[in-house]
């Protein structure tokens, strides 16, 4: 059952979809953790004089289900996932890098830093994985 589920979910996710559900399950579980237990806001100024943090959380689960949904879209059209993955960090990161830079919490400087390679970079560099190809011998 294990192998049949398997094989039916790659032959409907492709290359790229893993990826995308990964994405999208760690996204909704890292959004609803902030609501269950709210971290520290240091950094998040930026972000945080215009919603509590609750409602900043809300943009990593929908954009969490968002990423999660589009691994069964086609080719192509899966890009808007990579789109909706790549939003929260770069919120977060930018919030972070402005904090370093303007709140003088030298710390967010290096936040920044790892949102954009850890987060937003392999996001990025996974949107750049071609389709699968044809397996069929030529």
């Amino acid at each position: 059952m294990a192998a049949r589920t398997a094989r039916w979910l790659s032959g409907h996710l492709g290359r790229r979809g893993p990826f995308l559900v990964f994405m999208g399950v760690g996204k909704v579980c890292w959004g609803v953790g902030m609501v269950v237990e709210p971290p520290r806001t240091d950094g998040l100024n930026l972000l945080t004089q215009f919603a509590p943090l609750h409602c900043w959380a809300s943009v990593w689960v929908l954009a969490g289900l968002a990423t999660f949904l589009s691994a069964w879209l086609p080719f192509g059209w899966d890009r808007w996932g990579f789109v909706a993955a790549s939003v929260p960090p770069a919120l977060w990161a930018f919030a972070y890098g402005w904090a370093g830079l303007a709140d003088h919490y030298s710390r967010g400087l290096w936040i920044f830093v790892w949102y954009m390679t850890s987060h937003c970079g392999v996001i990025w560099c996974a949107s750049r994985v071609p389709p699968e190809q044809d397996r069929r011998p030529g």
